[in-house]
């Protein structure tokens, strides 16, 4: 298998991209590519004592996308952009994922270009794992579409249920609808018209549907997928990425505070490293782009060489898994007139 990686993206580039990239191709023996500026990249190898690893090549490009670039656009003002000869390499079936943490916009409009949706699917959405009471919830969509029809978050709901069924090792998934109330006739039209897209969908036992679920309800464990529109999902994501920070920035003073609460967190510190490690980006890595016929994960903007290797980790996970194959396999159950009962 053989990961592009586009090392000049996020805040952290291209360095921790390339060791990143380094400290995978060591603990997953799986073939990368890091696509950027040659010598650049040859520089930091160099200076790591990782210029003559095994596994690891070098595609030149010269040009870069910028956060400040049109998502829509950039790719084809820029074509010798890293992130647009990263993607051409997947297109082309010279690599057969790519990982980069550039901009979101960019990265859906240029794997849309590229690589493709697969047929039937409407729009891809990007959808990270989040800690939640008694594992982890996949929250879809996040960010990619602000705008949705009820058909988007239908098929949402069936990419991420298939999405904790082979890779997260789920069997029946719960899939809830992030809403104002958990009643069935709460929310606007569109939560009240994916409702009932969802409902027919449980019904019919393609997924296992639990009806509306709050916001509070998801971090609490009501469900394995939460769908909802991009716009909702970003606000979702980052008001709980917030409270996070707020919290462990809090327990931090209580403990800090003298000597004796310094006391206290050594005799609960093992407890303490645990908490850490629920809200530890690093680790997840990043979130996949599902719905598109290939591999493609967008790393946090702020990722560091752990979670760039453990971006590349989840790139090989996701193309074993058979996740695309599966979403191509269901398609025809993810549409409107599926669910009325009719042909696809």
């Amino acid at each position: 298998m053989k990961i592009a990686v586009d090392v000049m993206g996020g805040d952290n580039a291209p360095k921790a991209p390339v060791l990143g990239a380094v400290r995978a191709v060591q603990k997953f023996g799986e073939e990368i590519i890091l696509v950027g500026p040659e010598d650049t990249i040859r520089a930091i190898l160099k200076e790591n004592n990782a210029a003559d690893i095994p596994g690891l090549s070098i595609v030149h490009a010269p040009d870069v996308v910028d956060m400040h670039d049109d998502p829509a656009t950039v790719l084809r003002a820029k074509p010798e952009s890293s992130m647009a000869v990263a993607l051409k390499l997947v297109k082309d079936g010279q690599a057969d994922a790519i990982v980069g943490a550039g901009s979101t916009g960019a990265m859906l409009s240029g794997a849309t270009l590229f690589c493709k949706r697969i047929r039937g699917v409407r729009r891809g959405a990007l959808a990270p794992l989040m800690p939640c009471k008694g594992g982890q919830v996949l929250l879809i969509d996040c960010g990619a579409n602000t705008e949705c029809t009820p058909e988007y978050l239908l098929q949402f709901a069936f990419m991420g249920s298939l999405y904790m069924q082979r890779v997260m090792g789920l069997k029946t998934p719960r899939v809830g609808l992030v809403n104002n109330g958990a009643e069935d006739t709460k929310g606007d039209p569109l939560r009240r018209e994916a409702y009932r897209l969802l409902k027919e969908a449980g019904d019919a036992g393609r997924i296992h549907f639990v009806g509306n679920v709050e916001g509070r309800d998801v971090p609490l464990g009501a469900c394995d997928v939460a769908v909802c529109d991009g716009f909702a999902g970003n606000v979702m994501l980052k008001t709980i990425e917030g409270v996070a920070m707020f919290m462990a920035g809090e327990i931090k003073k209580v403990f800090t505070k003298n000597l004796a609460t310094k006391m206290a967190y050594l005799a609960c510190k093992s407890g303490m490293d645990d908490f850490k490690k629920l809200f530890d980006q690093d680790a997840v890595g990043g979130a996949p782009f599902i719905g598109i016929s290939r591999p493609v994960i967008k790393a946090h903007g702020s990722s560091n060489e752990v979670a760039f290797m453990n971006a590349i980790r989840q790139a090989i996970e996701y193309k074993k898994s058979g996740m695309i194959e599966a979403i191509t396999e269901n398609v025809e159950y993810m549409t409107v007139r599926a669910t009325a009962g009719k042909d696809s």
